[in-house]
């Protein structure tokens, strides 16, 4: 009986040991599902929050006060934009845009503002206020105003970059194209110009250069304080060797006698350029032909020299401009007289040069335009005529003046300079072999 009753008391234990097992179980359930179920809820608040209007406004209103109140500004100047207009576009009040303009000097020109020059200004967002502009005048010179708040002026300071002059020396040897070399080189696109500038009154580009000719050449170069390379000068010496024959000038500069002479104190300047664009070849020469666009043979009164679109085109000579303007065949079109006897026209062009128009007087080598292909024209070249008294003529047979030569005083003066640039430049070749 005593058994029984003790295995009962066990079976009684057992099973409320279970009991309180399934509780606790049912209990943890219980728990974990109110949990997830108020978890849930606070998830869908907390998501509405976010998504409610006046919530998201105090949110951004809070940021918007943390925001710097002084906006930096760094305005490229478009076409045609004055200092005034460009205040005006930042919502600057014409009082203070007043203040900022008088507060120049008027040998700052800030009526020439340059397309794409950078104008740094600093604005007071708060007080609709200029407090600091940096406004370049010149390729080394800027001018920077300050605020002054306890006179409510502008403090103009100038910013002068100091430039370094140095003397680059290149040579190299024509493997393509005189121009191509010269870029391989490590030459500057506007010393190549002015190269071919100078070689251009004697030297067909095409027919006269052939390969491994070579070529030397000295120029000046303005450096700022990080050796970086501001701007380029004054060709010092220049020589294209053609077929082993010497072709050397000389930079010379005193009086009105400014510019390159050859060895014997010649001028390089000729009434007329022989070819007016550089790297360009001879595609059609003056005289009888089938017309490419109308089929039938005529007579082609210029030359023609195919270039790539955009290829600079040179005036051959000083003059001033007839026609800047849309010939029909001819596209757009330039005509230059030079004198009484001869002018040039130059036809295709895909523009003109800015600041080139009827009446504009034009100098040798100035670039006038750009190679294209308007009118009547099956590719980019450049059709270029002489006319002498009123008719065409061969460019490439035209016999032209020589330059004037130095006499005088002036002649040896000049013979000191070459003597010095000659030593310059044996002292350059040597220092690098």
């Amino acid at each position: 009986m005593k058994l029984k009753s003790i295995i009962s008391q066990i079976k009684i234990q057992k099973n409320l040991e279970l009991f309180f097992v399934l509780l606790l179980i049912l209990i943890s359930i219980a728990i974990t599902q109110i949990y997830n179920a108020s978890r849930e809820v606070s998830k869908k608040e907390y998501i509405n929050l976010i998504n409610n209007l006046y919530f998201q406004k105090t949110i951004n209103s809070i940021f918007e006060n943390f925001e710097s109140r002084f906006l930096n500004i760094n305005h490229k100047v478009s076409k045609s934009q004055t200092l005034s207009s460009i205040f005006k576009s930042y919502k600057i009040p014409n009082k203070e845009i007043k203040l900022i303009l008088n507060s120049f000097s008027k040998k700052d020109k800030i009526k020439n503002l340059k397309v794409n020059e950078m104008i740094k200004i600093n604005i007071d967002k708060y007080e609709n206020k200029v407090l600091k502009i940096i406004l370049p005048v010149s390729r080394s010179k800027k001018i920077e105003l300050t605020r002054n708040f306890e006179k409510n002026s502008f403090i103009r300071k100038e910013i002068v970059t100091n430039l370094k002059k140095r003397l680059v020396f290149k040579e190299g040897k024509i493997t393509q194209s005189l121009y191509r070399t010269a870029i391989n080189e490590g030459i500057q696109a506007n010393i190549i110009v002015e190269f071919a500038r100078i070689y251009g009154f004697q030297i067909d580009f095409q027919r006269d250069i052939r390969r491994n000719d070579t070529f030397q050449i000295i120029y000046e170069t303005f450096e700022d304080e990080n050796n970086k390379i501001f701007k380029t000068g004054n060709i010092i010496y220049a020589d294209l060797n053609l077929s082993n024959q010497s072709n050397a000038f000389y930079y010379f500069s005193e009086k009105n006698n400014q510019g390159h002479y050859d060895i014997n104190g010649k001028s390089v300047k000729k009434a007329l350029m022989k070819t007016p664009i550089n790297g360009a070849r001879l595609s059609s020469k003056f005289g009888m032909r089938k017309h490419p666009i109308d089929g039938y043979n005529k007579m082609h009164r210029g030359t023609d020299f195919a270039a790539p679109k955009g290829t600079p085109i040179m005036a051959s000579g000083d003059g001033v401009v007839l026609k800047a303007a849309w010939c029909g065949g001819g596209g757009n079109c330039i005509k230059i007289k030079h004198n009484s006897s001869y002018s040039t026209v130059y036809a295709h062009l895909s523009k003109f040069a800015n600041g080139v128009r009827k009446g504009k007087r034009v100098k040798q080598g100035q670039t006038i335009g750009y190679v294209g292909s308007t009118g009547k024209s099956t590719g980019p070249h450049l059709h270029y005529e002489v006319i002498h008294n009123g008719k065409r003529i061969n460019s490439q047979t035209l016999k032209l003046p020589s330059g004037k030569i130095l006499k005088g005083k002036i002649r040896k003066n000049f013979e000191v300079k070459r003597i010095k640039i000659d030593v310059l430049k044996s002292e350059i070749i040597s220092s690098l072999n």
